[in-house]
């Protein structure tokens, strides 16, 4: 498997620093029993995902300083290819505490190195449009960009016949659904953006706002995916525990997978694939991974309503 190359798009990348403890104590002394260290940010993790599954990736974002030339290095130690545009400013660090007790994870975020104006110029200049199938668009803004930055990335890819994947929140969503693009969003997100309503109602609305489609993850409930044909519930397999970090950005890359094949999948199958592969990410103990034997055993398993 190949097809139409996938864009994933981390405006604010991270050099991700994963500690393994026997047991997360506040306050407490801990022993780290073991360190990750890799490239990462939401749009990073989508890119290994879609990878994992066979697809062409393009990563794109900003990079500067010392920690970014680490960033830059892990991905094509990776085999991820990646056209990233230099800033003046240190790319951010996160740094996530997994308890080896349960599973759980503990995530300290950067805000990130302020963007200039003249420095996301320069990256919507490099955008290579002709490449891509289709652009995904995830995570954080970094201090500096305009609150509609990832609307902007995607009228930029609707004049260029290329659709969009956005995964956002609050207003930058509503925003990226007036702009025409498919938007993903967890039911938090969703309701910060349209208010306290059922996930299916929220979805409908933002496909109401302009979205070509909407899915929203939805936690234990499963996950809601929305266009002008209907609405669809997807129900989980069954309760997983783990590290749950990456469980949306796989979600993403399925859905920006089905999105680069066809402007109108079958969402029932995109669904079934998505509630899969957020599964078996939480497997995994790091973001941007996934459990392939999981997903491949859930897959045809998730009910669809």
């Amino acid at each position: 498997m190949a097809g139409p190359m996938i864009g994933t798009v981390t405006l604010n990348l991270a050099l991700d620093v994963t500690y393994e403890v026997d047991e997360l104590v506040v306050g407490g002394s801990h022993r780290v029993d073991r360190t990750r260290q890799r490239a990462g940010g939401k749009g990073v993790n989508v890119a290994r995902v879609a990878a994992t599954l066979g697809h062409q990736v393009l990563v794109l974002g900003f990079v500067g300083g010392v920690t970014g030339e680490l960033v830059a290095e892990e991905l094509f130690d990776a085999g991820l290819t990646a056209l990233l545009t230099p800033i003046a400013g240190e790319t951010r660090r996160t740094v996530a505490i997994v308890n080896g007790s349960d599973g759980d994870a503990t995530i300290f975020n950067e805000a990130g190195p302020t963007v200039s104006g003249d420095e996301w110029r320069a990256f919507l200049d490099r955008m290579p449009w002709g490449r891509l199938g289709v652009l995904s668009c995830s995570g954080s803004l970094p201090p500096g960009l305009p609150a509609d930055a990832y609307a902007e990335l995607a009228v930029h890819a609707r004049h260029r016949d290329v659709l969009s994947v956005i995964d956002t929140g609050g207003d930058a969503l509503t925003a990226a659904a007036r702009a025409g693009a498919v938007v993903r969003a967890n039911a938090s997100e969703l309701r910060a953006a349209v208010g306290d309503v059922e996930v299916e109602d929220g979805a409908a609305e933002l496909v109401a706002l302009g979205a070509t489609a909407a899915v929203i993850t939805d936690g234990p409930r499963g996950m809601v995916a929305a266009s002008k044909k209907g609405v669809w519930r997807a129900l989980p397999v069954e309760t997983v525990r783990g590290n749950p970090t990456g469980a949306g950005d796989a979600c993403t890359a399925v859905v920006a997978a089905a999105v680069a094949e066809s402007a109108e999948p079958d969402w029932t199958i995109v669904l079934k694939s998505a509630v899969a592969a957020s599964a078996a990410a939480v497997l995994t103990p790091v973001a941007g991974d996934i459990d392939l034997g999981a997903y491949r055993r859930w897959q045809p398993q998730v009910s669809v309503q």
